[in-house]
């Protein structure tokens, strides 16, 4: 939709827009409280900031949808189809596949959560090699790169649901 249309939804149509770029109750609230947005990039600025840092419990919920990288997300909800097409791009051989499975078997056993990263624009190879790298951090450091990641993609899924 056009950024006018999206800054003249009533606020649960505008909410029911923007949580399945990020399913985090206050950053949609952030945003739909703060329209009407003079440009695109100002909503893009401001969704990059907003409700920053998130708590535990918001990366849990926000995490809860997204699926271990190299799998299909299962479902019919808007967040699994956006999944979906992020990953679609990735051509994962089956060497790459093992190697992803088991690392991210070993970064749930080292944080206790999905390993998260912005996959469109990146190579299979570019994001085993950082969660790779990622299995070396303190939970403190990964918690900053998650939380980073996480607004990442909720910016690129934000472009796909507003226009300029």
């Amino acid at each position: 939709m056009q950024l006018e249309q999206f800054n003249q939804l009533p606020d649960e149509e505008a909410l029911s827009a923007v949580r399945p770029c990020l399913d985090v109750e206050r950053w949609g609230d952030a945003i739909v409280s703060s329209r009407p947005f003079s440009s695109r990039q100002e909503l893009l600025s401001f969704a990059a900031e907003a409700a920053s840092p998130f708590t535990e419990s918001e990366l849990e919920r926000a995490l809860s949808h997204h699926p271990r990288i190299g799998e299909r997300a299962a479902g019919e909800a808007h967040e699994a189809s956006l999944s979906r097409s992020e990953q679609a791009a990735l051509n994962i051989s089956q060497t790459t596949a093992v190697a992803l499975a088991a690392g991210n078997k070993a970064y749930e056993e080292k944080f206790d959560r999905v390993f998260l990263i912005r996959a469109a624009g990146r190579s299979s190879e570019e994001i085993l090699a950082a969660l790779n790298a990622r299995l070396g951090h303190t939970a403190e450091e990964e918690q900053a790169i998650v939380d980073h990641q996480l607004r990442e993609i909720a910016a690129l899924r934000l472009k796909g649901v507003v226009s300029a």
